[in-house]
């Protein structure tokens, strides 16, 4: 079940405050009466008045005013499955979470100008379906294949240099994980779309393209950095206390190597693309996209979630219509039942 308007959860809270005010008011009229004279002979004087039906009333209330507020809520029941099919390629996306993407010649950082890029590459897709790899001195798998785009985007921002315990960056790694993605059997066409700034600390990256190629598999390198370079800031609450050290104290300056995701482009007979610019990467994106044959996926389960607040304000309205009927004086054919013994 999905809730369209939680906000309007709170007005559950005037429900309390209505049996307190009932509450507060039976309190009341017990102390006028007791003011006023015995409590036994003014119930002989007033006979055909039920002490269960305020109480019947304000069940009513209670659970008419339950129902309007669930409607302004709206319930949303996935009732009804429908079976899509789609037209597209899958895509994997693998992310560089090394410790040298922390640095911040690329504004904000390239690790956060790396995931802008991979959510508007995303934003511009239309059936493909997607996954994600991290990695740095080893490979992670974050998301498997899916059309969930949403969902990709969630774990995509959730993504951090903490992912991978394992430091450094093996871009042959990623390479081989994520060619776990994709099904050998499929005639799907297959993409990796690599972000790195290409620092590679492995020596198979080069065996690996030409594995994934013989696979099927195309790729896209896409880099980020300059070859300028740039530290890589400690921080503690968006505070920098430090830089990166090597071993002999220095400070470390990580740059961009094109080289290395040049020729595993190639390799794939894919591309390589410079980061800096995001409109460039994504027109770059698009072109190669258009020239990729799309094939027809399985057929896919989707819940087509559907509004469920008529119910609830139906229910609502017809308590209220019917709480105009209800007197607070007795029922004659409840009276002879005489279910609480007030006739002796």
């Amino acid at each position: 079940m999905e809730l369209d308007e939680k906000k309007y959860l709170y007005l559950l809270f005037i429900l309390p405050l209505m049996v307190l005010l009932f509450l507060f008011n039976l309190y009341w009229k017990r102390k006028k009466q007791r003011e006023f004279g015995d409590l036994d002979l003014i119930k002989k004087l007033s006979p055909e008045r039920s002490v269960f039906k305020p109480v019947f009333k304000l069940i009513v209330i209670l659970l008419a005013m339950a129902g309007l507020i669930l409607g302004l809520v709206n319930p949303k029941i996935g009732t009804k499955m429908e079976t899509v099919k789609r037209e597209g390629i899958d895509i994997v996306f693998a992310m560089d979470v090394s410790k040298s993407m922390l640095a911040e010649d690329i504004a904000p950082s390239r690790l956060e100008k790396s995931k802008q890029i991979v959510s508007q590459i995303i934003n511009q897709l239309g059936n493909d379906r997607i996954g994600i790899v991290a990695y740095a001195g080893s490979a992670f798998p974050v998301l498997p294949i899916t059309t969930d785009y949403s969902v990709a985007k969630m774990f995509l921002q959730s993504m951090n240099t903490g992912m991978v315990s394992s430091q450094g960056t093996s871009l042959d790694e990623a390479i081989k994980l994520s060619a776990t993605y994709f099904d050998d059997k499929s005639k799907t066409s297959k993409l990796l779309i690599l972000i790195s700034d290409g620092e590679d600390h492995s020596e198979g990256a080069q065996a690996a393209a030409e594995e994934a190629n013989a696979q099927g598999m195309r790729i896209i390198t896409i880099g980020v950095g300059t070859e300028k370079g740039g530290t890589i800031p400690l921080k503690r609450d968006g505070i920098v206390e430090s830089y990166q050290r090597d071993n002999n104290g220095e400070v470390v300056v990580t740059k961009l190597n094109q080289a290395s995701l040049v020729a595993i482009a190639k390799a794939t007979k894919g591309g390589y693309v410079d980061g800096s610019n995001t409109k460039e990467v994504l027109e770059y994106v698009k072109n190669t996209l258009d020239k990729i044959q799309k094939t027809e996926f399985e057929a896919t389960q989707m819940a087509d979630f559907q509004s469920q607040f008529q119910w609830f304000l139906g229910f609502g309205f017809v308590l209220l219509f019917l709480d105009l009927f209800l007197l607070e004086r007795k029922t004659s054919w409840v009276k002879r039942l005489n279910l609480f013994n007030d006739e002796k």
